[in-house]
């Protein structure tokens, strides 16, 4: 098993799209074969299907299929990638056929990938020379949506790259799969199907008019006159559309040329759909496959491919495919509808038995690399390499159903607090999410507490004030801080279990921090005489413990709490002093590590960037430092160089971060990171009047709405809440307090920002 790992390591479920057996169809037969492959090759992998439904009741499925898709019923479509999405499924692979997918030419489908988070591998079972305009433009997009797309001959490739447009990476070849079966004589079984000593032709498939099979039967006559002991076997049912469409009209024109030829005692019809196990026991016993289709437009069939599998002499008409795969004398190609070609060539192969059996191993031995372990674990390499590929280098997700629209200007959502709500009981707001369900078994903390308190704060500050209930929301929120304060130690604990224990008696600086800021917040904000009395007593107490502070980010999260603290108290000395103290313990870090390249004040960056750059800009103004306002601002244009590719934010990735002299983590992204850089632009934009900077807090704040690596958006308009993170394969779907919260502050500095119509009125800077 260590030999096969490595196609797949990393791949925990993989999702099948495409019809399914007990369905009757080629389509099907490939789906299930390949499903029962990939769990055969890689059985740690979850593989499953999503299967196709062509009548309302669908099939009686066996549990490898999870999930049934009416085939013209549009909103199914929606409904399945929700369900691929939920089941956190890592790959996709679609069986695509125009036909078996409901909508103008198949385009009901895109609205399935284009909903999807996960890289999708689509195997085309038909690939058009001369498409249609609306075919062309399905195939077009479902490229787009494709990470890979895998053909099973060299012509489709080539159709795609001329024809489509299709980048040549993008295409992969793959054999179509076969049963791995032995080399058998044909004589061998014979006598199991009552044609022993005989010499038996075969055609199998299921049975529509553009088989071709009366040209065989035409030609039988000038066979029979040299070989009387032939027989021709054509084993199939009738294809059920066309069964449905025109009946068996096509079965029964065959059979009445028969009687008319004089032939009957040489044909056997075997009116019937038969398993892998039958089909590859009727195989064994031919002498001659033949396939003469009527229509050069075959790009794969997987009748040929199963023929040459078990060992077949074949000969067929010159379709796409079969002139590939017969190539170099691995069979015999006679011209379309020519009965007389064809019967010069059985009658040829039937005499000499040392070319049919050279054919025949050729045959053989060219299709092993078409068994399905081998294209199992084809399949599997190119499932991991398209996973692999997402993280490196991430790419939009396509919608051609709704494009998503980022704010350009006075457009903001509105502000809807139902999420925050949710989270919140008499204790405070809960930490974690489950999709949109509060996750009660990681408690609380008094991080989000304190984010939450600075949301319920602002907004009493810039929102109506009637219907929101935040005047009772704060209570809870400086209450959960009042009990978190540990008085003894002069410091805040964080974590909280469910059950109201806490978990350590003192927490981080940094929860020290983010506690001052959201407690200087609402001494500036509050009116509630006794919110604001408790916000102003507890922020003086847990203020002496930062004079000692080294880390940078709890520094910049107590100097922000303090220039919001001295908006209403400006005349207090002391918190100037620790202001002052701060704020040059903190510039110095940056001048004694920054340099030209690097104007960073440690050798990483990591998260809560843009609050360093935001506290240097608030002590600057305040304190007349140009240097400390010049230093936030080259500081905070190189995050903003750092963190745009084509227009968008792109925030350091939580998964490794952004080490000096290597490469930056792309995932995850986290939406307290884009909260932080919102607020930065915010106040570069107030200190400096530059609309650069509005600007920059624009496309930050588009980050939530979808301008982003994946085109996603990370806002829930529903909840009003805001998923968890932008990974390589999508969207983090559950909700969590700190995610929810740094939007609910980002929405908010915009809306302050457009509220006060800065652009019309700009003011000159303090310094």
């Amino acid at each position: 098993m260590s030999a096969v790992i490595k196609y797949y390591e990393g791949i925990g479920s993989v999702a099948v799209i495409g019809n399914y057996m007990p369905r009757r169809c080629g389509i099907a037969t490939f789906t299930t074969d390949l499903v029962e492959g990939l769990s055969a090759e890689a059985p740690d992998i979850f593989n499953w299907a999503a299967a196709m439904n062509d009548q309302p009741g669908g099939y009686a499925y066996p549990e490898k299929v999870r999930f049934e898709i009416n085939q013209n019923k549009l909103s199914d479509y929606s409904t399945a990638s929700q369900f691929l999405n939920i089941s956190q499924t890592d790959i996709v692979s679609v069986q695509h056929e125009y036909g078996i997918f409901g909508g103008p030419a198949g385009s009901h489908l895109l609205t399935l990938l284009g909903n999807l988070r996960m890289p999708v591998v689509t195997t085309l079972h038909t690939v058009l020379k001369d498409p249609a305009p609306e075919y062309r433009d399905v195939m077009c997009k479902l490229s787009d949506l494709s990470d890979k797309l895998v053909v099973m001959s060299r012509k489709a490739a080539d159709f795609l790259k001329d024809i489509y447009g299709v980048p040549e990476d993008k295409i992969v070849f793959i054999h179509h799969g076969i049963p791995d079966t032995p080399f058998i004589d044909p004589s061998f079984n014979k006598d199991k199907f009552g044609v022993e000593g005989k010499k038996v032709l075969l055609t199998f498939g299921l049975l529509s008019p553009n088989k071709g099979i009366e040209t065989v039967l035409q030609a039988l006559p000038a066979v029979i006159q040299k070989h009387p002991d032939v027989v021709y076997m054509v084993l199939g049912a009738t294809h059920p559309h066309i069964l449905k469409s025109q009946g068996d009209a096509y079965r029964i024109m065959l059979q009445q040329l028969v009687h008319k030829l004089g032939i009957g005692e040489h044909v056997i019809f075997q009116n019937r759909f038969v398993e892998i196990k039958e089909l590859c026991e009727f195989l064994g016993i031919a002498d001659i496959y033949i396939t003469p289709y009527l229509d050069e437009a075959q790009i794969t069939s997987g009748t040929l491919a199963y023929a040459m599998g078990t060992g077949k002499a074949v000969i067929s008409t010159p379709y796409w495919y079969a002139t590939e795969m017969l190539a170099e004398d691995r069979g015999r190609i006679v011209p379309f509808r020519d009965p007389d070609a064809m019967a010069e060539q059985i009658t040829a192969l039937l005499a000499n038995d040392v070319d049919r059996h050279a054919m025949r191993k050729k045959a053989y031995l060219f299709s092993r690399d078409a068994v399905w372990k081998e294209v199992s674990r084809k399949y599997l390499q190119v499932f991991r390499e398209v996973q692999l590929n997402r993280i490196r280098s991430p790419r939009p997700r396509h919608s051609y159903v709704a494009n998503i629209k980022a704010i350009t200007h006075f457009e903001l959502p509105e502000i809807k607090l139902d999420h925050l709500k949710a989270f919140t009981d008499d204790t405070g707001i809960l930490q974690h999410a489950t999709y949109t369900i509060p996750d009660r078994i990681h408690g609380y903390c008094t991080d989000d507490n304190a984010r939450a308190l600075l949301v319920a704060a602002m907004g009493q500050k810039y929102l109506p004030t009637n219907g929101w209930g935040l005047d009772s929301l704060c209570g809870h929120y400086l209450g959960f801080l009042l009990y978190a304060f540990n008085a003894e130690k002069g410091r805040f604990r964080n974590f909280m279990t469910y059950s109201r224990q806490w978990t350590e008696e003192v927490g981080s600086e940094d929860a020290h921090g983010r506690a001052l800021w959201s407690l200087g917040k609402a001494v500036a904000f509050l009116h509630n005489p006794g919110h604001l009395a408790t916000s102003t007593t507890l922020f003086s107490k847990a203020l002496r413990a930062v004079e000692n502070f080294h880390s940078p980010r709890a520094i910049a999260f107590s100097l922000v709490g303090i220039h919001a603290y001295l908006e209403k108290f400006s005349g207090d000395s002391d918190v100037r002093r620790i202001r002052d103290l701060l704020a040059d313990r903190l510039f110095n870090q940056f001048m004694n590590h920054a340099t030209d390249d690097w104007p960073w004040l440690e050798n990483a960056l990591n998260y809560a960037n843009g609050k360093l750059a935001q506290a240097l800009l608030l002590s600057g103004r305040a304190m007349q430092r140009h240097d400390m306002v010049n230093m936030g601002l080259l500081s905070l244009k190189w995050l903003i160089a750092v963190q745009t590719e084509e227009g968008h934010l792109v925030p350091i990735g939580s998964n490794g971060w952004f080490e000096r002299g290597g490469h930056r983590a792309r995932f995850d992204q986290q939406p307290i990171e884009t909260n932080a850089m919102v607020e930065a632009c915010a106040v570069a934009f107030d200190v400096t009047r530059d609309k650069a900077w509005f600007d920059h807090a624009v496309m930050c704040f588009n980050w939530f709405l979808g301008h982003n690596d994946l085109n996603l958006p990370l806002y829930d308009p529903k909840t009003g809440g805001c998923r968890d993170g932008l990974m390589a394969d999508g969207i983090n779907q559950n909700e969590g307090a700190e995610s929810s919260l740094a939007w609910l502050l980002s929405l908010m500095t915009l809306q302050k920002l457009y509220a006060d119509e800065v652009l019309k009125q700009p003011r000159a800077s303090k310094i």
